[in-house]
């Protein structure tokens, strides 16, 4: 499936339904944790209007989720 352009706050959100938790934030730069039985996967996702599809490629990769699982 393509990559769709969203913003990091509809991002977030999708995290969220996901299992991850907001950690912290500094700036417009915002960090979420998921625990899983192996390892802590750990994010930062900035909260910009839009994320360039490099962006939303590598932090789906890291969180080990595809694009049907956000939407």
């Amino acid at each position: 499936m393509k990559l769709p352009q969203i913003s990091g706050s509809e991002l977030i959100k999708a995290l969220v339904r996901n299992g991850f938790a907001v950690v912290r934030q500094k700036g417009s730069h915002i960090r979420l944790e998921k625990m899983t039985a192996e390892e802590v996967i750990k994010l930062t996702v900035p909260n910009h209007k839009t994320l360039k599809k490099g962006t939303l490629h590598q932090i789906l990769k890291t969180a080990q989720l595809s694009t049907e699982d956000i939407f």
